[in-house]
């Protein structure tokens, strides 16, 4: 399942705002996923990218899927260095 992170916004700061997002995609997005079913955050679109912000998200993602989400669209360099921080955590 691709999920679209353009659609929580172009300048994703902060960590309640990543919190809230997550807990979006958790009530509407991931219920329809199925065990097989990879989880793949799409960041096309998305000018800024904070790391409290991406914490919240993906370590979000990561608790509720057990597994590590592939990424799409991450040659944005706030996108790019913000995951290599997040993810290496």
């Amino acid at each position: 399942m691709i999920i679209q992170i353009k659609k929580f916004g172009k300048i994703l700061l902060s960590r309640p705002a990543g919190r809230d997002a997550f807990l979006s995609a958790k009530a509407y997005l991931l219920p329809q996923l199925s065990q097989e079913e990879e989880i793949v955050p799409d960041f096309s679109g998305v000018d800024v990218l904070a790391p409290s912000w991406a914490d919240e998200f993906i370590s979000g993602l990561k608790e509720f899927y057990g597994k590590k989400p592939h990424f799409l669209n991450t040659t944005n360099a706030s996108v790019a260095l913000t995951l290599e921080t997040v993810v290496r955590s």
